[in-house]
C-alpha cells in the first residue's frame, strides 16, 4: 500500500527531527510536499537512484496503454483492418475489467461478471465485474476511511487543486485511447468523442482544479463583542449515478467538483457504458489522488444504486438519468435525508420565429435534435415553426436531415451513430407507430437504415414527424432518440404556452433576429437552459440543470460545487465577561 505525504505532514516530520526521508516506489508526496521538505531542509532520498523511469502507467484492468495498443492492432487484424485505415476500438470480449474499492481492483463479492457490447455491432466487447450491496457497503467503507483518516482530508485546496489538474493533463493525454473506448462502448462517431466527450471532460477537470482554492467563507458583524463567521466544508462521502448517453463527460461533471470541495466518492455507472468509467478511476489514481477517495462499482440500478441511495453513510447523491428513477431516489433518500442533486429528462420546445435566419435555425436545429443520435436529455425535440416560415424551412431541414451520415462509428465521416441498446431501439419504434397511428405524418425516417454495415447494431434513421399536436404522445413524451415532433404556432403567446405546457423544463431554444423578443422569451419559458441562435452549448463555466420535474440542482459553473459543499458558522465571544445568564 502506497504512502503518501501533504505539506502538513512534511511539516510534522521537521518539528519532529527528521532530516531525511526515503522516498521508495510505495511513497508518492504531493507537489506542495516536495516543495515544503526544499523549504524546510529535509532531504529526500531516492533509493539512490533518482532518475529511474517510472514503470508504464496502468490501465483499469491492469493492462498498460502499450498492452491496449496491441490489443488494438489484434483486434484490427481479425477484423481484416489495415494499419492506418480505419481505428479500431474498445477491447476483446475476453477483456474482464472489476471494481475499484479502496485503491484496489477487485471482483465483486457475488463473483459475478457482466457482459457489455458494442451497440454498433451488439458483440460483447468485455465483462465486467457486478457490483451489489456488499460491494457498495465496501466501497462507502473505503470512502470514509480516505475523507476521515487518509491524506486526502489533510491536502491543502491547492494540493487537491493540483491532483485533479494532473486528472486533466492525463485525459489529454490519453485523449484517443479513451475516445476509442467510449466510441465502442457507447456507440458514439469517433468524429464526436474526439470532438466533444474527451475535450469536455478534460476541460471539466481544468477547471474545477482552479475553482478547489477559491472556496470562501463569510464574516458578519453581530452586535456586541463577537466574532462571527462561517466556513464551507466538504459534506464527507458522495454517491454519483450516471446514464449511458454521455458515460465520462457527466461523470467528470459531477466527479469533478466532488473532488475539488474535498469529498470522497463512490462513481457508479451505467451498466451498459461502464468502461470509460472505470478508466477515469485509473487515471485518477496516476494522477496521485490518494486511495479509497475514488471508488467504481459498476452494476444494476437496482442493487448498487439503491444500496448508494438507502446507504447512511452517503451524505449526497448526484444522478443524471430519467425522471421516474429520479422520483425513487428523491424518495429512498429522504430516509436518512440526503442532499440530493437530480438532473433528469426533458421534452425541451425548439421555437423558430419567422424572423429567424432560417439557414442558421436549420442547422441548430439539426444538432439540437441528431447530436448523439437524438440520445440528449435537453434535446431539442418538440420544433415549434411559425406558421409562415414553416414550409421553406421544414424543405431544408428535410433535406438535410436526410443528408446525415448514418453508419460506422469508427469512420470519421459518420455522423450518427446507432442507438445504446436493443431494447431502447424497440422502445423508439413504438415511439414512431405512436405518432402515426394518433394522425401525425412521418416525413421522413421512421425506420432502420437500410445499409448491410448498419444491419447488426441499433441504428435509426434520423425521423421527423410534421402535423403533431399537443395531444400526441410523440409531443409529450421524452423519446430520447433521433424523431422531432414538428409544430405551428401563430404568435408568441400561443407558443410559449405550448413551451410551458408539459412537467419538463430543462431546456428549450429561440431562434429570432429580434434580440428583444430572444430576450422576453427566454425569461418567459419556464427552463434550466435557453439558447438564443444557438442550442446545446454547454459550457463548464456556467450552470445546467432543470426547472420542474427536469431536476433539482445544478451541474457544472461555481453553483455545482457548491452543492458538495455545507456551512458551518463559528461564532467567537471576544468579550471579557461571557455569557452568565444563571447568575444569583
Amino acid at each position: 500500500m502506497k504512502t503518501f505525504y501533504t505539506s502538513r505532514d512534511i511539516e510534522d516530520m521537521v518539528a519532529k527531527g527528521a532530516k531525511e526521508l526515503l522516498v521508495t516506489g510505495e511513497v508518492t508526496l504531493t507537489d506542495e510536499a516536495e516543495d515544503r521538505a526544499v523549504r524546510l531542509g529535509l532531504e529526500l532520498r531516492r533509493n539512490g537512484n533518482p532518475k529511474t523511469a517510472p514503470a508504464a502507467p496502468v490501465a483499469a484492468d491492469g493492462i498498460s496503454p502499450q498492452d491496449i495498443s496491441e490489443i488494438i492492432r489484434e483486434v484490427m487484424a481479425c477484423c481484416g483492418a489495415k494499419a492506418g485505415t480505419r481505428p479500431s476500438g474498445g477491447l476483446p470480449a475476453t477483456s474482464r475489467r472489476r471494481l475499484l474499492i479502496g485503491g484496489r481492483w477487485t471482483d465483486s463479492a457475488s463473483g459475478k461478471f457482466f457482459a457489455v457490447t458494442n451497440p454498433a455491432t451488439n458483440q460483447v466487447i468485455a465483462e465486467v465485474a457486478e457490483g451489489g450491496a456488499e460491494d457498495v457497503s465496501a466501497a462507502v467503507a473505503a470512502a470514509h476511511r480516505a475523507f476521515e483518516e487518509g491524506p486526502w482530508g489533510k491536502m491543502s485546496a491547492v494540493e487537491r487543486g493540483r491532483c485533479l489538474s494532473r486528472v486533466a493533463q492525463l485525459l489529454r493525454e490519453k485523449a484517443e485511447q479513451l475516445a476509442l473506448l467510449e466510441t465502442t462502448n457507447a456507440g458514439k462517431p469517433i468524429s464526436q468523442t474526439r470532438a466533444i466527450d474527451l475535450p469536455a471532460a478534460a476541460d471539466t477537470f481544468e477547471y474545477y482544479a482552479g475553482a478547489a482554492d477559491k472556496v470562501e467563507g463569510q464574516t458578519m458583524p453581530l452586535p456586541g463583542n463577537f466574532l462571527n463567521y462561517t466556513l464551507r466544508e466538504p459534506l464527507g462521502v458522495v454517491g454519483i449515478i450516471v446514464p449511458w448517453n454521455f458515460p465520462l463527460m457527466i461523470a467528470s461533471w459531477k466527479l469533478a467538483p466532488a473532488l475539488a470541495a474535498g469529498n470522497a466518492v463512490v462513481l457508479k455507472p451505467a451498466s451498459l457504458t461502464p468502461l470509460s468509467a472505470l478508466e477515469l478511476g485509473a487515471i485518477c489514481q496516476e494522477a496521485g489522488i490518494p486511495e479509497g477517495v475514488v471508488n467504481v462499482v459498476p452494476g444494476p440500478g437496482s442493487t448498487v444504486g439503491d444500496a448508494l441511495v438507502q446507504h447512511p453513510g452517503v451524505a449526497k447523491i448526484a444522478f443524471t438519468g430519467e425522471t421516474a428513477t429520479g422520483r425513487g431516489i428523491a424518495r429512498c433518500g429522504a430516509e436518512t435525508i440526503k442532499r440530493i442533486t437530480l438532473e433528469l429528462g426533458g421534452k425541451s420546445p425548439n421555437i423558430v420565429f419567422d424572423d429567424a435566419d432560417i439557414d442558421r435555425a436549420v442547422s441548430g436545429s439539426l444538432f439540437a435534435i441528431y447530436l448523439n443520435a437524438g440520445e440528449v436529455c435537453a434535446a431539442g425535440s418538440r420544433l415549434f415553426l411559425h406558421e409562415r416560415i414553416h414550409d421553406a424551412f421544414l424543405e431544408r431541414f428535410v433535406s438535410r436531415a436526410k443528408a446525415i451520415r448514418v453508419g460506422d462509428t469508427m469512420c470519421e465521416q459518420t455522423q450518427m451513430g446507432p442507438l445504446i441498446s436493443r431494447q431502447h431501439l424497440e422502445k423508439v419504434k413504438g415511439y414512431v407507430r405512436s405518432g402515426i397511428d394518433q394522425g401525425a405524418r412521418l416525413v421522413s425516417g421512421g425506420t432502420p437504415p437500410p445499409s448491410p454495415e448498419c444491419s447488426q447494431g441499433n441504428y435509426f434513421l434520423p425521423t421527423i414527424f410534421d402535423g403533431v399536436t399537443m395531444n400526441m404522445k410523440i409531443a409529450q413524451e421524452e423519446i430520447f432518440g433521433p424523431v422531432v415532433a414538428v409544430l405551428t404556432f401563430r404568435d408568441e403567446d400561443e407558443v410559449v404556452k405550448q413551451a410551458n405546457s408539459l412537467i419538463y423544463g430543462l431546456a428549450a431554444g429561440v431562434w429570432t433576429r429580434d434580440i428583444t423578443r430572444g430576450h422576453r422569451v427566454a425569461s418567459r419559458i419556464k427552463s434550466g437552459s435557453i439558447w438564443i441562435n444557438a442550442y446545446n452549448l454547454v459550457p463548464v463555466e456556467a450552470p445546467f440543470g432543470g426547472y420542474k420535474q427536469s431536476g433539482i440542482g445544478r451541474d457544472l459553473g461555481l453553483e455545482a460545487m457548491s452543492s458538495y459543499l455545507q456551512t458551518k458558522n463559528v461564532c467567537v465571544d471576544l468579550s471579557s465577561e461571557g455569557i452568565d445568564w444563571f447568575k444569583g
